[in-house]
């Protein structure tokens, strides 16, 4: 799994960059919203690299306006949910994997009657505004992957404060099916391959 943290674009310019880069990752997963409303593109990427995409785009004339999306190695969208609906399940290769979006993680966890998902993934809006909501959502990460025994991996954008913070920490994580830290990283928004079965993490580069 390719976690990139972006800088929030109108087009998707830094994910093509980041596949070309990586043409040999399985998953890529990047931040709510990031996708803006280039479905159409990003499906075309999909295919292109022969691989799943998993995070956020935009609807901007509704409310709420952000939207849940994972699309698989088709180019085909598999799972597209509003906001603070239910949490959606999908089958990516061999894995049954939960979708919840940024402030989700909060304000409803893992809203489902599913049982044993292999993985939850987590694309978060803009970064932290304080050291406090960072401690806080990691904390919260680590009580849903302990209580439902999943992995769980989230990114942020690279950039962007909330309201009228002028802080923004670029957050991204991965814990273990009991709450260890497989690595968390807090201002630092380079791109990382997470080896879902090895655990392991590579720190690549970024375009950013």
């Amino acid at each position: 799994m390719l976690i990139i943290q972006p800088k929030l674009e109108k087009q998707i310019a830094q994910l093509e960059a980041e596949l070309q880069k990586t043409p040999y990752v399985d998953i890529v997963l990047f931040p709510e919203g990031y996708l803006n409303e280039n479905i159409e593109q990003a499906c075309t990427l999909a295919k292109q690299y022969n691989v799943f995409l998993i995070g956020g785009y935009r609807k901007l004339n509704e409310s709420p306006k952000d939207r849940a999306v994972l699309i698989n190695r088709q180019g085909e969208v598999i799972l597209d949910r509003v906001k603070y609906s239910a949490t959606s399940f999908e089958t990516v290769g061999d894995l049954k994997v939960g979708h919840i979006l940024c402030d989700e993680l909060i304000l409803q966890g893992v809203k489902s009657e599913e049982t044993g998902p292999d993985l939850i993934v987590h694309p978060i809006g803009v970064g932290m505004f304080s050291e406090e909501q960072f401690e806080e959502w990691i904390a919260k990460a680590k009580e849903i992957a302990v209580t439902h025994k999943v992995m769980i991996v989230g990114s942020s954008h690279a950039d962007g404060s909330y309201r009228d913070s002028e802080i923004s920490i670029p957050i991204q994580y991965a814990l273990d099916r009991d709450g260890s830290e497989i690595f968390i990283s807090h201002n630092d928004a380079r791109a990382r391959i997470l080896d879902l079965k090895k655990k392991c993490i590579e720190t690549i580069s970024s375009i950013i």
